[in-house]
């Protein structure tokens, strides 16, 4: 007899890495290539701010898996293993009753597993098809991952079609379910050993000199050398995404499939510093997040300031899982059914790695510090920081201008301030002093109490 299909819904998440917001369709990109994700976030529920909270690969999914700050965890950089005895998506998965398996990049094994890991180190997933560090163990035409046994599995195709095959056949192979699957692809990164974005054959001709980012066309950086590739391999993984979707209509599983598609941090392009992502930035940390299936369908477009943080609580949620006390973002559900009534007017944002510096973001302005005395990589915190910019995001989206030493912004500083203080020591992090910056005449009116709280 076969086995009679579970009333809980399913769950998936695709996960890409270092996409830039504004290469969707639904947030201003004119070249049509995320017409999945599009209808998607029209059809279901879109984060129209969606702001991680860590701007580097490693960190991130540490938040993404346990629901907890990266400094918390003390994954505050690359390289830091998940430590094993904290809980993940895939425990909370499991112990509801859900298979779950793991298709991808993982980048939280202890230092030595490049590609195999080892399954301590797994944040225990059952199903297992991934390499430590994707960008190492493969190209844009060879996918190697490694199984549960540790044993090197090659795929063939482009490397997104190579993992979303895998996905697919996962997918098919436990359509019963409940299942949890997280899907970890390695694009729209960069391929580290040529430090070019390798499209799809003929896609880089299809988008080089097409359209460029007003932050890409002011600052220049690597833009116009990798912009093409960039593009081409969005619109693979958008074109992955429409044939997982197929496959979930086909076997009967749409409407019951919980679908999470966001990224772990957005893209530069070497204008913020030497390299791509790894500041606070909208460029690095603005990401596309859309979500489909029971609970999300009609959702529409939440207007709110959303970190990577609240998606842990959210799936959960969602799933009908009770989310725990020590998880430190939000399930963004009383959003959707409009029963929230004290949702944080900002994002916060740490970064370790390259910098050690903090920020919040609100509708309109970004205030963001280092600490100039730590290093990034070795330090996850400071006691003292100094402000490093102020953005007007009202007037200047792209954080062309920054005015954190306008005497006329004073009082938009220190409101900031004030809010990234509380911000850090919600987060467990001691309050630090934080230093003003040097103060400037600009002739600008200045700003109203008001306008500074907005």
């Amino acid at each position: 007899m076969p086995k009679t299909r579970s009333d809980k819904p399913n769950v998936i998440v695709f996960f890409t890495d270092q996409q830039r917001w504004d290469s969707t369709g639904v947030h201003g990109n004119p070249l049509d290539l995320t017409p999945n994700f599009d209808r998607m976030a029209q059809n279901g529920t879109h984060v129209q701010h969606s702001i991680t909270c860590q701007p580097v690969c490693g960190p991130a999914r540490s938040c993404l898996q346990t629901g907890l700050y990266a400094t918390t965890t003390g994954c505050f950089r690359n390289g830091i293993p998940l430590p094993k005895d904290t809980p993940t998506l895939a425990d909370y998965f499991k112990d509801a009753g859900y298979t779950t398996g793991y298709i991808g990049k993982w980048h939280l094994a202890a230092d030595g597993q490049v590609g195999g890991v080892r399954p301590e180190d797994r944040g225990g997933y059952d199903y297992w098809l991934a390499s430590n560090v994707l960008e190492f163990t493969s190209d844009a035409y060879q996918t190697t991952l490694f199984d549960n046994d540790q044993n090197p599995v090659k795929l063939p195709g482009y490397r997104v079609d190579a993992c979303n095959d895998a996905v697919i056949r996962y997918v098919d192979e436990n359509q019963n379910g409940p299942f949890f699957l997280f899907t970890s692809f390695i694009e729209p990164h960069h391929q580290n050993h040529i430090d070019d974005y390798p499209p799809p054959d003929g896609y880089r001709e299809r988008y080089a000199g097409r359209w460029t980012p007003p932050d890409l066309a002011a600052l220049g950086g690597t833009s116009q050398q990798h912009l093409g590739g960039y593009w081409g391999m969005v619109k693979r993984l958008d074109e992955a995404l429409g044939r997982l979707n197929d496959a979930l209509k086909s076997l009967g599983l749409l409407e019951n499939t919980i679908l999470l598609f966001t990224s772990d941090h957005a893209c530069h392009f070497k204008t913020r510093n030497s390299e791509y992502k790894r500041s606070c930035h909208e460029s690095s940390v603005r990401v596309p997040t859309a979500l489909q299936g029971p609970g999300f369908d009609g959702g529409g477009r939440l207007q709110e300031m959303i970190s990577l943080i609240d998606l842990p609580p959210t799936l959960l949620d969602a799933a009908g899982i009770h989310v725990p006390d020590e998880m430190q973002g939000r399930s963004i559900m009383p959003l959707i059914n409009g029963t929230a009534d004290d949702w944080p007017e900002e994002a916060f944002i740490q970064i370790s790695e390259a910098q050690v510096g903090r920020s919040v973001r609100t509708k309109r302005w970004k205030y963001a510090v280092d600490a100039p005395d730590k290093s990034g990589g070795k330090d996850s915190g400071s006691d003292v920081y100094v402000e490093q910019y102020l953005y007007d995001l009202q007037c200047d989206p792209y954080e062309l201008s920054n005015l954190i030493e306008q005497g006329s912004h004073r009082i938009v500083a220190d409101t900031m301030k004030e809010r990234l203080i509380r911000r850090m020591v919600e987060a467990g992090e001691t309050a630090p002093k934080i230093v003003n910056a040097e103060r400037k005449k600009s002739g600008q009116r200045k700003v109203s109490e008001e306008e500074a709280r907005m």
